[in-house]
C-alpha cells in the first residue's frame, strides 16, 4: 500500500530545527513526523577530536555520508578512515562509533531508518541559538543524555 506525504518540504544548510548536542551542532532535516516514520535525516557538525562513545541502536539502521573533514568510523570489527564522499552503513544491533580526525571540523549527513532515533537528539540536546558549534559555556547534561539513550533504544557501551 503506497503512503504519500501530505506536504513536500526542503531545507538548505542552516535551515530547519537545530540542536547543540554534546559539543556538536545537529540540524534536523526530516523526522518521523515529516516522513510518516520512514526515515530521519540529520546533518551534524563536529569539532576536531569529537568522538561518540561506542554504542548500539536496537531499533534503527544508521547510514552516514561524510560531507566535510575526515572521520574515523568503527563499525563492528571494521575501522574505516572516511573522507568527503564516503558512505557507511551501520546496521542495528552492531556496535559502532566515530571520531572527527584532523584539524578542521567534520560534517556528516546521518540517515536513520526507520525514523525514531532523531528523537534521542531532541531529548538529549538544547535548542541551538545559532547554526554553528556551541560555545564552551553550553555544558551537556550527561544524565539527560543517558536517560534519552535508554528511552530511545540506544545502549552506550563506553
Amino acid at each position: 500500500m503506497e503512503q504519500q506525504l501530505n506536504n513536500a518540504f526542503a531545507f538548505a544548510r542552516g535551515e530547519g530545527k537545530a540542536y547543540w548536542f554534546i559539543g556538536t551542532l545537529v540540524e534536523m532535516k526530516a523526522s518521523a513526523e515529516d516522513t510518516n516514520g520512514a526515515f530521519g535525516l540529520l546533518e551534524s557538525l563536529h569539532p576536531p577530536g569529537y568522538a561518540t562513545p561506542m554504542h548500539v541502536h536496537q531499533n534503527e539502521d544508521e547510514i552516514f555520508y561524510v560531507l566535510e573533514g575526515e572521520v574515523a568510523f568503527t563499525i563492528g570489527e571494521k575501522t574505516i578512515m572516511a573522507k568527503p564522499g564516503t558512505f557507511l552503513y551501520a546496521p542495528r544491533g552492531i556496535a559502532h562509533m566515530y571520531k572527527s580526525e584532523g584539524t578542521v571540523p567534520s560534517r556528516i549527513l546521518i540517515i536513520v531508518t526507520p525514523a525514531g532515533m532523531e528523537q534521542f537528539f531532541i531529548e538529549a540536546s538544547v535548542p541551538a541559538e545559532e547554526f554553528k558549534l556551541p560555545p564552551d559555556t553550553v555544558v551537556p547534561d550527561m544524565d539527560k543524555v543517558m536517560a534519552a539513550a535508554q528511552k530511545n533504544g540506544i545502549e552506550i557501551l563506553g
